[in-house]
C-alpha cells in the first residue's frame, strides 16, 4: 500500500508539472491571440452565453433555498431582518463563485475537453502542426481566455439572481420587510467581500479552463480516451475548486 500510494503521488506531481508547463506555453501565446480577439469572443460566447440558462436557474433556486434556510435560522434569534446581508455575503463570497465553477466545469469544461479530444482523435491537431500552425496558439489559447473571461461574469450573474431568489422568498413569502432586506444588505456588504468573490471566480476560471484544455489536448486519440479526459476534467476541476476555495478564504481571513 505505501508503494502504491507513493506511485500515485509521483504520478500526480508529474501531471501537475506537465500542466504548469502547458500553462506557460499558453501564456506565451496570449499576446498573439489577443490580436485575433474575434476568436476569443466566440469562445466567451460558447463558454459563457451558452451556460447562462443553467447558471440563472441554479442561482435562482440556490437563492430561494438560502432564503428559506436563512430565515429559519435567523428567526431563532429574532434577526429576520438580517436575511438580506446573510444571503448577499453567502452568495457573493462563497456560493456564487464555487457553485458557478462546478457548473462551469460540468457544462463548459466538458465541452472544451471533448472538443479538443475529438480534434486529437481525428488528427485535426496533427494536421495543423503539419501545416506549420501551432494548435496551442490557434485552438487552445482562445478557449482558455474565453473561460477566464466568462467565469467572473457567470459568477456575478449567479449571485445577482441568487439574491433575487432570497428576496423573493424572504420578502414575498416570509414577510421580511423589503426596506430592511435591501438596506442591511447595502450597509453590510463591503468592498472586501466583493473582492473576495472576484478573486475566487477569477482563480476558479483559470483552474477550470486550464484543466479542461489540458485534458482535451492530451487525450488519447480514441473514443474511450476522450471519455476519460472528459471525466477527469469534471473530477479534477471540482476538487481543485474546493481546494482553492479553502486557500483563498484562509488568505482573506488574515
Amino acid at each position: 500500500m505505501p508503494g502504491e500510494l507513493r506511485n500515485r503521488l509521483v504520478t500526480t506531481l508529474v501531471e501537475t508539472g506537465a500542466m504548469v508547463r502547458f500553462l506557460f506555453r499558453i501564456l506565451a501565446g496570449v499576446p498573439r491571440a489577443l490580436l485575433r480577439f474575434d476568436l476569443v469572443v466566440a469562445q466567451v460566447y460558447n463558454a459563457g452565453a451558452l451556460s447562462l440558462v443553467i447558471i440563472m436557474l441554479s442561482g435562482l433556486f440556490v437563492g430561494m433555498v438560502l432564503g428559506l434556510q436563512g430565515f429559519q435560522l435567523l428567526q431563532r434569534f429574532g434577526s429576520e431582518e438580517a436575511l438580506g446581508i446573510a444571503a448577499a455575503i453567502g452568495l457573493v463570497k462563497e456560493l456564487g463563485p464555487v457553485v458557478t465553477a462546478l457548473l462551469f466545469a460540468g457544462r463548459a469544461g466538458t465541452a472544451l475537453a471533448s472538443e479538443l479530444g475529438l480534434m486529437r482523435a481525428t488528427d485535426q491537431l496533427s494536421a495543423m502542426e503539419m501545416m506549420a500552425v501551432d494548435p496551442v496558439q490557434r485552438v487552445v489559447v482562445p478557449r482558455f481566455l474565453g473561460g477566464i473571461i466568462a467565469m467572473p461574469l457567470l459568477a456575478a450573474i449567479f449571485s445577482m439572481i441568487g439574491i433575487y431568489g432570497a428576496q423573493l422568498v424572504g420578502v414575498q413569502f416570509m414577510g421580511v420587510d423589503s426596506g430592511s432586506f435591501w438596506s442591511q444588505m447595502r450597509s453590510g456588504v463591503d468592498l472586501v467581500d466583493v473582492t473576495e468573490g472576484i478573486v475566487k471566480s477569477g482563480a476558479f476560471g483559470i483552474a477550470c479552463s486550464l484543466i479542461a484544455v489540458y485534458e482535451g489536448y492530451h487525450a488519447e486519440p480514441t473514443a474511450e480516451g476522450v471519455g476519460r479526459a472528459t471525466t477527469r476534467t469534471v473530477v479534477t476541476s471540482a476538487v481543485t475548486t474546493l481546494f482553492l476555495d479553502y486557500l483563498i478564504t484562509a488568505m482573506f481571513l488574515k
